[in-house]
C-alpha cells in the first residue's frame, strides 16, 4: 500500500515527507484495519512533520481526520463490522484508570496516545486503528465534507465551549482555517455575533459569506467588545491583541497543540478585570460524539446550519497539501482523497 511518513522532520521546504510502499497492517485485539478513503490535512499534521512536535515514532504516518471502510477486526473487536463507514480521530487510546480518565477528562491522561504522531494515521491506503475510539459517522455527510469535523470540528467545538461564550454572546475568532470556520458556524447557529480576524483575504471573504459580522486582519480593532475569543492562528503575539479586545470578565481560550512565544503581558491592559486565558488540551470521546450528534442535526434542518469548505488534493500530493497550509493557501480544508 502507500503511504507517506516523516523522514526527517523539518520546514516543508526541505521535504521532510516521503511516499513509500509498505504491507497492509494486520489488527491486532481489539483493533480495526480500515481502508482509507479521504483524510483531512490539520496544522497538527504540519507541526507533527516540521518537527513543532517532537518525534513519538520514526517514520510516522500522520493523519488523523480518518474516514474509511472497515475492512478487517481483530480478535475481540464487535463495536464494528466489516464493511460499516467509520471515523478515526486524533486520541487513539488512554489508561482508563487515571485521575483524570476517571473524572471525564481523558484528553489530559498522562498515558494518552495520539493517531499520526504516536500510531502511523490516514495519509495511507490503510490504517489501524482501537475500536474503542473510533466514531461511527452521520450518514447525511459525504467522506470528503465529514474528515475534517473529526478533528477540526470536534477540536474547534470544545475551543468554544472552553471560551465560555454566554449566550447571544460576542466572539472573536483569531485564524479562520479548518477549525475556526467550524466554530463559527455552530456559534452563529446558537445565536452569537462572530468577528473574525486573519491575514488571508480569501479566508475573511469565507467568514463574512458564513455569516460573520466583521472580518478583519489579525491586529484591526474589534467593531466592540468581546465577551469570548478562540485563537485558532499557532501565533502567540496574537494573545495580547485578543485579550485586549475582551470586555471584563471574558476568557480566550487557544485551540492550537502548539504556540509560538506569548510576548509578556501588562496585568492591568490584558488581564486585569478577570479576563482569563485558556488552554484546549485534545477532546475527549464525549466531546467527539456530541459534537457529531450536534452536526448531523445542523445538517439536516432547513437551510442547513452547518458546512464544510474543503480543497480536495490526491494522495500523491499530500506533501503540496501541507506546504500549502504552511503558507495559510489553503481556504477551508484540505482534504486527501484516496482513489
Amino acid at each position: 500500500m502507500r503511504a507517506w511518513v516523516v523522514e526527517r522532520p523539518g520546514a516543508m521546504a526541505g521535504g521532510p515527507l516521503r511516499l513509500i510502499d509498505r504491507d497492509v497492517p494486520e489488527p491486532g485485539p481489539g483493533e480495526l484495519l480500515v481502508r482509507v478513503s479521504a483524510c483531512g490535512v490539520c496544522r497538527t499534521d504540519l507541526h507533527v512533520a516540521e518537527g513543532d512536535l517532537p518525534p513519538h515514532l520514526p517514520g510516522v504516518t500522520p493523519g488523523h481526520e480518518i474516514v474509511g471502510e472497515v475492512v478487517g477486526t481483530g480478535d475481540g473487536a464487535r463495536r464494528f463490522a466489516v464493511g460499516d463507514r467509520v471515523g478515526v480521530a486524533w486520541l487513539r487510546g488512554t489508561c482508563g484508570s487515571c485521575a483524570y480518565c476517571r473524572r471525564g477528562a481523558e484528553n489530559l491522561c498522562p498515558s494518552s496516545t495520539y493517531t499520526g504522531w504516536d500510531a502511523h494515521g490516514g495519509y495511507a491506503e490503510y490504517t489501524v486503528a482501537p475500536e474503542a475510539y473510533v466514531y461511527a459517522l452521520p450518514p447525511a455527510w459525504n467522506d470528503v465534507d465529514v474528515a475534517p469535523l473529526l478533528c477540526a470540528g470536534i477540536i474547534g467545538y470544545r475551543a468554544l465551549r472552553r471560551a465560555a461564550l454566554p449566550p447571544g454572546g460576542r466572539l472573536g475568532i483569531w485564524g479562520f482555517g479548518g477549525s475556526a470556520h467550524l466554530a463559527a458556524q455552530v456559534a452563529l447557529a446558537e445565536g452569537a455575533t462572530v468577528h473574525v480576524f486573519t491575514r488571508s483575504a480569501e479566508a475573511r471573504s469565507l467568514a463574512l459569506a458564513l455569516g460573520a459580522s466583521s472580518a478583519g486582519d489579525s491586529f484591526d480593532a474589534a467593531p466592540e467588545p468581546l465577551d469570548s475569543a478562540i485563537m485558532f492562528a499557532p501565533a502567540g503575539g496574537l494573545v495580547p491583541a485578543a485579550l485586549e479586545r475582551l470586555d471584563r470578565g471574558g476568557t480566550l481560550a487557544i485551540a492550537g497543540i502548539h504556540l509560538s512565544d506569548v510576548p509578556v503581558l501588562d496585568y492591568q491592559r490584558h488581564l486585569f478585570q478577570e479576563r482569563q486565558i485558556r488552554s484546549v488540551t485534545a477532546n475527549t470521546r464525549a466531546d467527539g460524539e456530541e459534537f457529531l450528534r450536534l452536526a448531523d442535526t445542523f445538517a439536516r434542518a432547513e437551510p442547513p446550519r452547518l458546512s464544510v469548505a474543503t480543497t480536495p488534493y490526491d494522495l500523491a500530493d499530500a506533501d503540496r497539501a501541507l506546504t500549502d497550509l504552511a503558507a495559510d493557501r489553503v481556504n477551508g480544508a484540505a482534504v486527501l482523497v484516496v482513489r
